[in-house]
């Protein structure tokens, strides 16, 4: 009973061994080059189960979007100002048969990534300013990173989608330094703006005082007008008046002129016959 059962037990280990030998899975996140004494012969990227050859071996590849994030690397700009610049960068297989040819495995690709995209970036970011790379250029930047990078490691049988700068850090020793050519930059352009902001408001005040001058000379005219226009319209009424009874215009005029200068406790001089006193001599 024993001997039946080592020989059941030998035979299932002959034929899993067998089976093993030529048959293979493919899963759906992988692809597989099938080569023959190291020369390649296919690739699967369909999953399933598959039968090969003994003498053929399986080699298998990630068919997803990889991730390789970089180590921080010192980088200058066209302004002499040193970067220490962290990217990343998305990826993947597309030629697995080139790909086992130039790189062999993930690990020494992701190297040759890292030496396509770090040259890339700092060609590039020598012809930007420190602050085109932080601010106004970095898509762009990035942008002509990936093209470039994307050309070269097509020769790998890599696509590389996308490279972005995931941290862009100033050395500590040239941080303070930096800063406080940016603050005395801005304190520069506050002065500017505060002096232009002083001769703004000297031209509005001088055109202020000049429209005001304007104005009450305008308004002056405007009386003296209406004052002699007023005084000529009285003349012409006392001018009616007299020509209708000249002598009770004088009596009235007479009158007016006894009222503002013969006030209490006023004292005159003045001759008995004097016309001044025509209607006081009358009435007495």
């Amino acid at each position: 009973m024993n001997r039946k059962i080592s020989v059941i037990l030998i035979v299932l280990f002959a034929f899993m061994f067998s089976a093993n030998l030529v048959l293979f899975t493919v899963d759906e996140r992988a692809q597989v080059v099938i080569t023959r004494f190291g020369k390649p012969i296919k690739v699967i990227r369909e999953p399933g189960l598959y039968f090969k050859s003994p003498l053929e071996q399986t080699t298998t590849f990630d068919d997803r979007l990889l991730d390789y994030d970089s180590e921080a690397a010192k980088i200058y700009t066209k302004d002499k100002q040193l970067l220490v610049v962290n990217n990343y960068c998305k990826w993947r297989i597309i030629d697995a048969l080139l790909f086992l040819q130039s790189v062999a495995d993930e690990r020494s690709a992701q190297t040759r990534i890292d030496d396509i995209v770090f040259s890339e970036l700092r060609e590039r970011l020598k012809h930007y300013s420190l602050t085109n790379v932080v601010s106004t250029d970095r898509e762009s930047i990035m942008k002509a990173v990936t093209e470039a990078s994307k050309k070269k490691a097509a020769k790998l049988g890599i696509e590389i989608v996308d490279v972005r700068i995931k941290r862009a850090d100033l050395p500590e020793e040239n941080a303070k330094h930096l800063y406080g050519e940016m603050r005395a930059e801005r304190e520069k352009q506050a002065k500017k703006y505060r002096s232009e902001g002083e001769e703004a408001a000297v031209k509005i005040r001088a055109t202020t005082d000049e429209e005001k001058v304007n104005i009450l000379a305008t308004a002056y005219q405007l009386e003296q007008e209406i004052k002699g226009k007023g005084d000529a319209e009285a003349i012409r009424i006392y001018a009616e008046a007299y020509q209708q009874d000249p002598e009770f215009f004088a009596f009235t005029r007479s009158l007016e002129a006894y009222k503002k200068t013969l006030k209490t406790q006023t004292t005159f001089i003045i001759s008995p016959d004097s016309e001044f006193l025509k209607y006081l001599q009358k009435s007495r």
